[in-house]
């Protein structure tokens, strides 16, 4: 039989749930309606990034604490978190999170409360170091395309060069200035390519259907936040570093919501499944 206890968090859950999806609704809807942001006004004054100024850039230094995440080690890089990665509150990385890559409240909660009921810890008061995040099959996840699986580098906090490199160098589309970028298929044909890699290579290879959801979640930021431009993906993915002058990609209003993410994430997974021709 059910605790109370449990019986309590499964209804908080569910009820949490509910609340997301009904804001989701609502921001989605409001994003429709609204003008989106001016190039070069998606970050408000203010604002890290404001303009395309970004605070300095620093690598990690040696006792740094990063994640498998690039998106969340270029926030610490520039310190709009902790520039050691340590004792985060989870509340501020959802803030945090959302003012940098103008996402929608609802994904930035949605990580953040997640990534606190993982690790075992309170959302409104817990704390976390970015490395915490690397626990095998959280969220970090095997057939990264931007990490070797953790069987051969444990370390998750350090991008692989060689994939990253392969990643950009599918690129088959071009930006209206003609620079490369890369594609729903291209990054779909990639994602296929990690995943039989990574079985082939890894005798611990697994992906399970909630980590397939995640990763081409993942993936699809490459498209709806960084907007597939090779020249910005090589400084975000290689350095973890946010390029001068570069803003988001996604100028919704109310920022990114889940229901737009997941159109673009699942257009991605079908592209994985049904593959891409040389």
């Amino acid at each position: 039989m059910y605790s109370l206890a449990s019986a309590t968090g499964f209804i908080v859950t569910n009820i949490t749930r509910l609340i997301v999806l009904v804001w989701d609704i609502y921001l989605t809807l409001f994003n429709f309606i609204a003008p989106s942001k001016r190039p070069g006004h998606v970050m408000a004054q203010g604002q890290p990034g404001a303009g395309g100024k970004w605070p300095e850039y620093i690598a990690p230094q040696e006792g740094d604490s990063r994640s498998a995440c690039p998106a969340l080690n270029a926030m610490a890089n520039h310190g709009i978190l902790p520039r050691n990665g340590k004792n985060i509150p989870f509340k501020e990385l959802s803030q945090a999170a959302s003012a940098t890559y103008n996402f929608g409240e609802t994904f930035s909660f949605t990580v953040s409360n997640f990534s606190a009921g993982m690790l075992g810890k309170g959302f409104e008061r817990g704390t976390f170091n970015l490395a915490d995040l690397n626990v095998h099959n959280g969220i970090e996840h095997d057939a990264s395309i931007t990490r070797d699986d953790s069987v051969h580098q444990p370390d998750q906090g350090r991008p692989n060069a060689t994939i990253i490199e392969a990643l950009l160098k599918s690129a088959t589309g071009k930006d209206a200035y003609g620079n490369p970028q890369l594609t729903i298929e291209d990054v779909a044909w990639y994602m296929a390519k990690r995943r039989i890699d990574a079985k082939a290579s890894n005798p611990n290879y697994s992906l399970s259907l909630f980590h397939r959801a995640f990763g081409f979640t993942n993936t699809s930021f490459l498209l709806t936040v960084f907007g597939g431009r090779v020249s910005d993906l090589e400084k975000i993915l290689l350095e973890e570093r946010l390029p001068e002058g570069w803003e988001p990609a996604c100028k919704e209003q109310k920022g990114l919501s889940l229901s737009v993410l997941a159109v673009t994430a699942l257009k991605v997974e079908v592209g994985a499944i049904m593959g891409r021709s040389e």
